[in-house]
């Protein structure tokens, strides 16, 4: 390999990296922004809240992970590990985005947060005081007409994009690698 064929690797496996920590910043300040307004500003999550964290939990553990050992990992875990994290997101875009049309009405959500359930018993009414279940129907917050779920359907899916485009700069640089 050629001294400018070596030097662009060595860039383009830079700017792979950069493209992983990028997105493992925006998922990181996401995540915390959440978990502040949760318990700084008092906004509570209902279950698809939740299960719309699940991605930030389990994805940005492995994309720290992946980051750290970066010139450890053989090349082909490696983009198998961003892809199994970009899939994981693109599951956060998509229950961002059936959470968005739950809550404007397009479809109904789930039956333990929308209202929408069955009937009640008089053994249920007695420990009515002591549940606190929050509607997925009914945002808390909204801003330029988009709630906290519209938000992480967007940011999931930037993060998605970013660390697809990690993968493939991966793949690339690994087959410029390989010519010599």
């Amino acid at each position: 390999m050629n001294e400018q064929s070596q030097k662009h690797a060595s860039t383009t496996i830079s700017a792979n990296s950069s493209r992983a920590n990028a997105a493992l910043m925006i998922g990181f300040f996401t995540i915390l922004g959440a978990l502040a307004c949760e318990y700084i500003g008092g906004y509570l999550p209902c279950e698809l809240c939740l299960i719309q964290r699940q991605p930030y939990y389990f994805g940005l553990p492995v994309l720290v992970i992946t980051i750290v050992f970066w010139n450890r990992i053989p090349v082909f875990p490696r983009i198998a590990l961003t892809w199994i994290v970009a899939a994981l997101f693109a599951w956060g875009a998509y229950m961002g985005a059936y959470h968005s049309g739950v809550e404007w009405g397009f479809w109904s959500g789930p039956t333990s947060c929308t209202g929408s359930g069955e009937g009640l018993s008089f053994g249920d009414l007695n420990a009515i005081n002591d549940a606190r279940v929050v509607p997925c129907d009914k945002p808390e917050f909204r801003m330029f007409g988009l709630s906290f779920a519209g938000y992480n359907a967007i940011i999931s899916t930037v993060i998605t994009l970013i660390l697809l485009w990690s993968a493939k700069g991966q793949y690339t640089s690994r087959k410029l690698a390989s010519k010599k």
